[in-house]
């Protein structure tokens, strides 16, 4: 059985990382953008993606040893999420136990960990549920953050005068994060100056409020678009940029985490500014998160292994962790049934 008193550290400093928060980007001023001349010399080298992951993966793994210490982290950077139409106050509330309490106490204490020493990052729910969502966690007496989708999700297909207003009524209901997401049609067209203008008007909507820009790169049709597209929201002051809505028919994918993560490391390069990451969509078993995790760590290093830069939008991922996290102590594997649902 391996030590887990690195786990235990860990989610001290998560906690109170997350307490102070990362200081908000700052919108870049609009001669920064210099006539789009960044955004239009990139080109994306589809093989390049390919061989790099080919080879992050074949010469990187996680030990056995260590693989509850990774996974007690993605606990961490998980925003517990339900958008479904049958939500309600009590559903909700179960979620925010989930979301306060993610792992059994005989897993907390197989750990090493205090029972309400590990949280997920957030929990995430639609803007009409966000009042339910914070009062859930104050019953609770738990400090994590309500994020809500907003600005017509999924689609974006509403007015942005409508976009705008809903990510008001969410911050007035006490969303600490607005997971927004982009106008398709201005990036497929190539409109990358009024797609920076809607973005900068939803920032400035968000007010102290974090904003995750999502891209939906399932629709972006290639590689390149979605490297513009995560430049042109960082510009704008994004403290996020996520890969979809869970709704695409291609949601995270590796290659397309390696070319998001390389525009955030240029940009920080470019800027001084550092931009979260959320992969979601796909991302079910501790596999998959350990790969997600292994890409973070090699390609913008070990501050996008906290909760402070990294999310992922994976509620069933936590089902699967629990389970796995099970193994290791009883050597026998639970079934999804056995687990408290996330």
């Amino acid at each position: 059985m391996p030590s887990f008193k690195l786990i235990a550290l860990f989610a001290v400093v998560a906690v109170v990382a997350l307490a102070e928060a990362y200081p908000r980007l700052v919108v870049i001023d609009d001669d920064y953008l210099q006539d789009l001349g960044w955004i239009n010399k990139v080109r994306v080298d589809d093989k390049a993606v390919k061989r790099r992951l080919e080879d992050l993966l074949s010469s990187r793994s996680v030990s056995s040893g260590n693989q509850s210490s990774w996974l007690a982290r993605a606990v961490q950077c998980i925003d517990l999420t339900t958008l479904a139409g049958d939500d309600c106050p009590s559903n909700v509330f179960r979620l925010c136990s989930k979301a306060s309490f993610p792992l059994s106490n005989e897993l907390t204490d197989s750990l090493g960990l205090h029972h309400n020493q590990l949280t997920t990052g957030a929990v995430c729910v639609y803007p009409a549920r966000v009042a339910d969502a914070c009062k859930g966690l104050n019953l609770l007496n738990t400090n994590l953050p309500v994020a809500s989708v907003a600005t017509g999700f999924p689609t974006g297909q509403t007015d942005l005068k409508l976009r705008l207003q809903e990510i008001k009524y969410a911050v007035q209901n006490g969303a600490k994060e607005i997971d927004i997401v982009i106008n398709r049609e201005l990036a497929l067209t190539g409109k990358w100056r009024d797609l920076y203008d809607e973005l900068v008007a939803m920032r400035s909507a968000c007010g102290d409020s974090h904003m995750k820009s999502i891209l939906a790169v399932g629709e972006l049709i290639t590689l390149t678009n979605v490297n513009k597209a995560s430049v042109v929201a960082m510009m704008a002051g994004s403290d996020f940029i996520k890969t979809s809505t869970g709704k695409e028919t291609v949601n995270a994918t590796l290659p397309i985490g390696l070319v998001m993560c390389r525009a955030i490391k240029e940009y920080n390069r470019k800027t001084g500014h550092k931009v979260g990451f959320k992969p979601a969509g796909g991302i079910r078993t501790s596999k998959d998160v350990l790969q997600w995790m292994i890409l973070m760590k090699e390609e913008l290093g070990d501050e996008y292994l906290t909760n402070v830069y990294f999310r992922i939008g994976a509620s069933a991922l936590l089902n699967d962790i629990e389970r796995n996290l099970a193994n290791r102590i009883s050597l026998e594997y639970s079934t999804a049934e056995e687990m408290p649902l996330a």
